[in-house]
């Protein structure tokens, strides 16, 4: 059974969470940019996944790809999913880079890239939320109908 309630707690926050990756963009802080795109992907799987009732830990977009049942394919967002993952750490941490501090290394391209795909991942979680969401109520409509044919 699908929960609903989650799912649109996750999904709300991938939402803001892109929109405050765009403000960012606007404003010139390019890897904070860069770093919410990648949150807000990871808020909109995690939701997904929990949405379904499992259990969604890992900081990984991939990781998270790997936690979903095989009949929800993502193949159409891998690119994506592992381009976004390449923001998590060194968008906000100066060991990550051997001199300079995060906000040297990311321009407005990468920006625009990862907001992007952020969005790309976003649209297909909400899709596949939708397909799901459809073939739960075709199967809980057959079930009742079947019951009435018995009944």
């Amino acid at each position: 059974m699908l929960n609903e309630r989650e799912y649109s707690r996750w999904i709300e926050m991938a939402r803001l969470t892109l929109e405050s990756s765009r403000r960012d963009l606007e404003h010139g802080d390019h890897n904070w940019a860069c770093f919410k795109a990648q949150q807000s992907a990871e808020f909109a799987l995690k939701g997904l996944i929990r949405g379904l009732g499992l259990e969604a830990h890992d900081r990984s977009l991939l990781g998270l790809l790997s936690k979903l049942p095989e009949e929800v394919s993502a193949n159409s967002i891998a690119q994506a999913v592992k381009s976004l993952d390449k923001h998590s750490i060194p968008t906000r941490y100066v060991s990550a880079w051997v001199e300079g501090v995060p906000a040297n290394y990311y321009t407005r391209q990468d920006a625009r890239q990862a907001i992007s795909y952020a969005s790309l991942v976003i649209k297909w979680v909400e899709e596949r939320w939708i397909f799901l969401r459809r073939r739960e109520r075709e199967k809980s409509m057959r079930e009742v109908s079947s019951d009435d044919e018995r009944g």
